[in-house]
């Protein structure tokens, strides 16, 4: 495994699937042993463990696959390191830090054949597939609109990143391999394990942790593909008199953002998604009682018959149509940890690449890069809410990135502004370019 703390820790431990399969190489930045890490250490005291992932690719010639849960901005490099030497990938979401990223795994997995997943349990939840049904038994008719949410941030974000201090940094930490392709700079505080999310160089913001798990629902269930445009609005904070609290290296408190999808084989018209984050609930719709609680984080579909709602991960479905009482979905126990969803893509590599397995998985790269290429869409237009002619900022700016942006998601480019397409990708620090 590659980031065997936090999150890491339970994708080593689901993935290893009770001890059936071999763990033979541990890497993490963090050498201390202390926290998660050191469970995935105590647990796998066999295994090998480096801080430097191509060390530990290049040396262990035994590994077969790779579970990869590193901040989102180290996803990309480590897993492309690992499909180059044949080996197999589970990448924890967003599958990537930018677009362009997420286009180069998606392409690389199918041109060498290997078998992938990204680390959106929720996608293996069965209450999916009650969701699947409802849609394609025609519930709630011809759906117009889709509202997701969530309650994050839950971290620090739209405030000022604490200054870098050399002498602070752990001398357990490899800072030099945490801070993989971002820009050079010394240690920042606190900025590991877990508030890196917030800052565009390391994190994707509540876009990326969430909405991978929360527009898989609706993006698979209506079978969309890339979406035509995106538009932002987004929070802002004064502490200043007329004068908006601004940290361009950080995203935003809150957010708001529309989507478009033209219409699919499973819905017959084109379709708004709405996204909104920093704890910016949507409205009841008109079918959907007045008494129904509107949860932290999830979703609704919005139909010309009938609303379909669930909470995170694709839990609780519930389907609400006029005059009739809500139907609950079926609820299906699943004993394994995180709905199989490790064991399942093990199983699959054993198996083989367009094996059935295979096949069956509810993430491979395949489906769950267009999705994460769909969640990034909204942080190019978070991203470019603050453009101005010539970088100037206040009341007088000219916010060119204030309007809707017309994607050509075949091509990964704004059509209506080009300033809006230096966020598709990023710059690498050097030798840590992608190939």
């Amino acid at each position: 495994g590659i980031g065997v703390g936090g999150k890491g820790e339970s994708d080593l431990r689901n993935a290893s699937v009770k001890g059936r399969e071999r763990v033979i190489a541990l890497c993490d930045v963090d050498s201390s042993g202390d926290g998660s890490v050191g469970k995935s250490i105590k647990r796998f005291s066999d295994a090998k463990l480096y801080d430097n992932f191509k060390k530990m690719l290049d040396t262990e010639k035994d590994i077969d696959a790779v579970t990869i849960s590193t901040p989102d901005h180290t996803h990309a490099a480590a897993a492309i390191y690992a499909m180059e030497r044949g080996v197999h990938v589970y990448v924890q979401k967003p599958l990537t830090h930018n677009i362009y990223e997420a286009r180069l795994l998606t392409e690389m997995a199918r041109e060498k054949k290997l078998v992938t997943q990204m680390g959106n349990q929720g996608a293996s939840n069965p209450d999916q597939l009650q969701i699947q049904k409802w849609i394609s038994e025609g519930s709630i008719g011809v759906i117009s609109k889709v509202n997701v949410w969530t309650n994050r941030p839950v971290w620090p974000q739209g405030v000022a990143m604490k200054q870098p201090d050399a002498a602070l940094k752990p001398t357990s930490l490899n800072w030099d391999q945490w801070l993989g392709p971002a820009p050079e700079t010394p240690y920042i505080p606190e900025m590991h394990p877990f508030n890196w999310r917030g800052w565009w160089n390391f994190g994707t913001g509540a876009l990326g942790d969430m909405g991978c798990h929360l527009i898989d629902i609706p993006f698979k269930a209506l079978g969309l593909k890339y979406p035509t445009d995106v538009e932002c609005s987004i929070g802002t904070v004064f502490t200043k008199m007329w004068s908006a609290d601004y940290y361009p290296e950080g995203c935003p408190p809150s957010s708001s953002v529309s989507l478009h999808f033209d219409a699919t084989e499973k819905n017959n018209g084109p379709i708004q998604m709405t996204w909104s984050d920093g704890g910016i609930r949507p409205f009841h719709p008109d079918l959907l009682p007045a008494d129904v609680s509107i949860e932290d984080n999830g979703v609704i579909m919005i139909g010309d018959k009938g609303v379909i709602t669930c909470d995170a991960y694709g839990n609780d479905p519930k389907l609400y149509r006029k005059g009739e009482p809500v139907v609950m979905g079926e609820k299906v126990k699943v004993l394994e940890p995180e709905f199989g969803h490790q064991r399942q893509w093990v199983d699959a590599c054993k198996a083989g690449f367009n094996s059935a397995e295979h096949k069956s998985l509810t993430s491979s790269f395949d489906y769950s890069g267009p999705l994460t290429e769909t969640v990034l869409m909204g942080n190019i237009a978070i991203r470019s809410y603050m453009l101005t002619e010539e970088g100037a900022t206040g009341r007088r700016a000219n916010y060119i990135g204030r309007k809707k942006l017309l994607w050509d998601g075949e091509n990964m480019k704004i059509k209506n502004l080009d300033a809006a397409n230096q966020f598709v990708g990023r710059t690498y620090r050097k030798g840590w370019e992608l190939t």
